[in-house]
């Protein structure tokens, strides 16, 4: 709590890298880990310690501005280096405490006091997403169910402060639904993260039973956008190979794609506890989309089915979510909320990566003047009970 005000943090990081998570594999599974040999990538930190991560099509974009393109700057390397690597600086105002992305969670628990974060919602890396992209899909989910033991473990002590989400591919929709059931009342376990590999829209007719079942458990969508590694953002070979460009583009591209076929599909008005909401992809295009969508669902005929409520109201509605990302500032945010309306956003810092505030980012956010004129609940909303209700702690 800050300032008299609880805080959920709806964007937080773990790794763990791959020195933990092959701790936490099922025994049967063990024999397997040599196959992921290929996707491996060993880092060495500053403080000296190796960690590695799987990378199935890392995107280098090393193209600098005003020179030619070539093919290298587009080319998925598997096992390779990816856009950032080397190339991020932290924006943190204090360092925050080492290991919290692998086992130290008496860390976090000390630095989440420390900025006033009651609640930490925690996406694993990019080796969860970039899985998509292995051809035998079983090594994905020996380590999702890896993944799930971690997490079990790494919350054990902090149940009702430390949340993530059921990580499942879209490729075994019966052994996702499988998942989902078997960890739905797991007390970490908040959201599910469908990863979708390339070529599968969210609203594929063989989804539906996984659907059914998260509407079933009261667990929403999740979505974290990645933008160098598999499953790709829209226009990701299209983007003239510089780092900067493609990230800034990848995030709000894919979560809008996403958005508008969740709409447009009827999911919101087929289940009536299915809900959605993705992080780390700004929010400023938020409003604007939806006020296209909802032209040019009237403007264009025959090719949608008839919906229950506009695309503005869905998200006004909280059906459809999107956490604000603090450097977008107040103008943007002030803008956001006169539109959407108080139930649509949510906080979100990005901890403990480069791009965070640490330990200022929610004091920041709160101490934005525009929040009186709309309401005494308008904070509140923001910093925690939109994310309580989206991830049924409330």
């Amino acid at each position: 709590m800050r300032d008299g005000y609880k805080i959920i943090d709806m964007d937080t990081h773990v790794g763990p890298p791959m020195e933990i998570l092959e701790k936490y594999v099922e025994p049967s599974f063990r024999d397997r880990l040599p196959e992921l040999d290929p996707y491996r990538r060993t880092f060495v930190r500053p403080d000296g310690v190796s960690h590695t991560n799987l990378t199935a099509g890392a995107i280098p974009y090393d193209r600098f501005p005003g020179t030619a393109p070539t093919a290298d700057d587009e080319t998925p390397v598997i096992g390779g280096r990816g856009a950032l690597e080397g190339r991020t600086i932290k924006f943190h105002r204090a360092p925050n405490t080492p290991g919290v992305e692998e086992e130290n969670v008496d860390g976090r628990i000390s630095d989440m006091d420390r900025e006033g974060r009651d609640v930490d919602f925690i996406f694993p890396s990019t080796w969860a997403a970039t899985l998509t992209a292995v051809e035998d899909q079983t090594l994905a989910q020996g380590l999702y169910r890896a993944y799930h033991r971690y997490m079990a473990d790494y919350s054990h002590k902090y149940p009702d402060r430390i949340k993530s989400s059921i990580q499942v591919n879209a490729h075994d929709v019966e052994w996702a639904v499988s998942e989902v059931q078997a960890m739905a009342n797991e007390k970490w376990a908040a959201a599910v993260w469908v990863h979708l590999p390339a070529g599968t829209p969210v609203d594929h007719p063989k989804l539906e039973p996984l659907w059914a079942a998260m509407n079933e458990a009261d667990l929403p969508l999740i979505h974290h956008s990645f933008f160098m590694e598999p499953p790709y953002f829209p226009g990701y070979r299209d983007i003239w190979g510089n780092a900067v460009v493609a990230r800034t583009a990848a995030h709000p591209w894919g979560a809008e794609r996403l958005c508008a076929y969740l709409i447009v599909s009827g999911l919101f008005d087929r289940y009536p506890n299915f809900r959605a909401a993705t992080c780390e992809v700004g929010h400023g295009w938020l409003p604007n989309w939806l006020l296209r969508l909802d032209f040019h669902l009237q403007y264009v005929n025959g090719v949608t089915p008839t919906l229950k409520y506009t695309p503005m109201e869905y998200a006004q509605m909280g059906k459809f979510r999107c956490a604000a990302e603090a450097y977008e500032g107040p103008a943007m945010t002030k803008a956001c909320v006169e539109i959407l309306g108080t139930n649509t956003l949510m906080h979100q810092s990005d901890y403990p990566h480069g791009q965070c505030y640490y330990p200022e980012t929610a004091k920041m956010v709160m101490e934005w003047d525009f929040w009186p004129q709309f309401g005494p609940d308008a904070l509140r909303k923001h910093m925690y009970d939109n994310a309580a209700d989206f991830l049924r702690l409330i």
